[in-house]
């Protein structure tokens, strides 16, 4: 009887649609589920005539409730807020360690030309000669203790990103594994619902490392690239991201798919790649070449002064700048960019500019001028000696402030993005209540459709046997 088939297929219906709310329900706390729908179809009739209503209905297959916009708006904000996330920090050791009033570069000079004034008063006090020694070599100091703390960070961020790198190949394998693992359960005819939500969420983890581009193929595979072109991911095939290291310590990043090999020259690179080069090219090597320029420039010009002027023998002093009187300056850094010699005595210092009269201060207060003399600076330009240190902490800290502006704007848009991910995607509870006592509603009513039918049944062969 076409009334109990009917009921038979209602009441299959309902059951696929009871399991489908109950998977939901289940999956209502796990990350990155996207919930799914039961998608009914009314079977059209197999029997001639006006009067065949139909033949019940039936379940072509599931619904996933999915956006691509807005999985692409979640993954480009995903790289938005690593980029501006991974930089913070050290932006924040910077602005603290350039700001500090007691260690600072400031604070060094300060003490430094405060010495020298002291010292002008009576510029024969063998105390007073050696506290300019002693501050000159406070001021040594602070430049390499600031010079140490932008070579920490620079081998922070190299190892960072070798690490980061390593992560991008990582899950960049995991992405064209899941491709092939969806190929094959749509190819057997199984839901891959669950395994196109694991490559979502592995898209989403390597958008946060780099920014990418992603396209759906007809196979049901994504291709994954970075922003300008460069294929992370085809099919089941992943690329190798890998680092060059050049003479000088400079790290390339090259990508290697297939037999093809890149080297990757973007500034677009996005995600915590990208927020490591911006850092990087646009605040570290700026900071820390302008610091080495400042160590020099100091080092110069006073050496310079003290070299023409007479120490308290009457002598000029030796070595010739830059080695001395009094700074050396190391370009390389390794050992510290300034440094004092010890063999500097009190009675070298060349205050004098006049061999036969050792008292006389000229040449020292030409060296107390310096402090409101230009230097060169990079990312500065020419900027007074005495200014260029603050210069450098206020760039600092309107770099920090402007990232931290992006942040917090990265962080709004990415939850803005989830929210409207899960306005689709996502499970509510309240919903998926109503859709299983609705289902159950329509389970039970088709069940009673079968026991009306079998009443029916009975009584048409309990008249048939009377």
């Amino acid at each position: 009887m076409s009334i109990i088939n009917n009921a038979l297929t209602g009441a299959h219906a309902a059951q696929i649609a009871l399991d489908t709310t109950s998977q939901n329900i289940a999956n209502v706390m796990t990350p990155g589920y996207t919930r799914q729908g039961t998608l009914m179809v009314s079977q059209r009739a197999t029997q001639a005539g006006q009067i065949s209503p139909g033949d019940g209905v039936k379940v072509p297959s599931l619904i996933r409730f999915s956006d691509d916009y807005k999985n692409l708006q979640r993954w480009q904000a995903a790289s938005e807020l690593s980029q501006r996330s991974i930089p913070q920090p050290y932006l924040t050791q910077l602005e603290q360690v350039m700001g500090d009033d007691t260690s600072s570069i400031n604070s060094g000079l300060d003490g430094f030309f405060g010495a020298l004034n002291a010292a002008s008063v009576e510029p024969t006090s063998m105390p007073l000669r050696q506290q300019v020694i002693t501050s000159a070599r406070a001021l040594a100091q602070r430049f390499n203790n600031l010079n140490e703390v932008l070579s920490n960070q620079q081998t922070s961020i190299s190892r960072q990103r070798a690490s980061t790198v390593e992560q991008v190949n990582s899950v960049s394998q995991a992405v064209a594994d899941l491709n092939d693992d969806i190929g094959i359960a749509q190819a057997t005819g199984t839901n891959a619902s669950a395994l196109i939500d694991a490559r979502d969420q592995k898209i989403d983890e390597l958008a946060s490392l780099v920014g990418v581009q992603v396209v759906d193929q007809p196979d049901g595979s994504r291709s994954v690239s970075l922003r300008d072109g460069q294929p992370l991911v085809v099919g089941g095939r992943a690329s190798t991201l890998s680092i060059v290291t050049g003479p000088a310590g400079s790290q390339t990043l090259q990508l290697s798919f297939a037999s093809e090999s890149f080297t990757i020259t973007s500034n677009r690179l996005g995600g915590q790649l990208g927020g490591l080069n911006d850092f990087e090219r646009d605040v570290l090597s700026p900071l820390r070449q302008s610091v080495a320029d400042m160590a020099s420039e100091v080092a110069d010009k006073v050496n310079t002064q003290f070299s023409a002027g007479y120490s308290l023998s009457g002598a000029t002093p030796t070595p010739p700048p830059p080695d001395g009187p009094l700074f050396q300056f190391d370009s390389s850094g390794s050992t510290g960019v300034l440094s004092v010699p010890d063999g500097v005595l009190p009675a070298d210092l060349a205050f004098s500019s006049d061999a036969t009269k050792p008292g006389n201060s000229d040449n020292l207060l030409a060296v107390i001028a310096l402090k409101g003399q230009p230097i060169s600076v990079a990312s500065l330009g020419s900027v007074l000696m005495g200014d260029a240190n603050t210069q450098l902490i206020g760039r600092v800290a309107m770099q920090s402030q402007q990232n931290q502006a992006s942040l917090a704007t990265a962080e709004t848009v990415r939850n803005q993005a989830e929210e409207s991910w899960k306005s689709t995607s996502g499970v509510n509870k309240d919903e998926e209540a109503v859709s299983l006592m609705q289902y159950q509603q329509m389970y039970q009513a088709n069940l009673k459709v079968i026991a009306v039918a079998n009443q029916l049944f009975d009584s048409t062969l309990a008249m048939m046997a009377g």
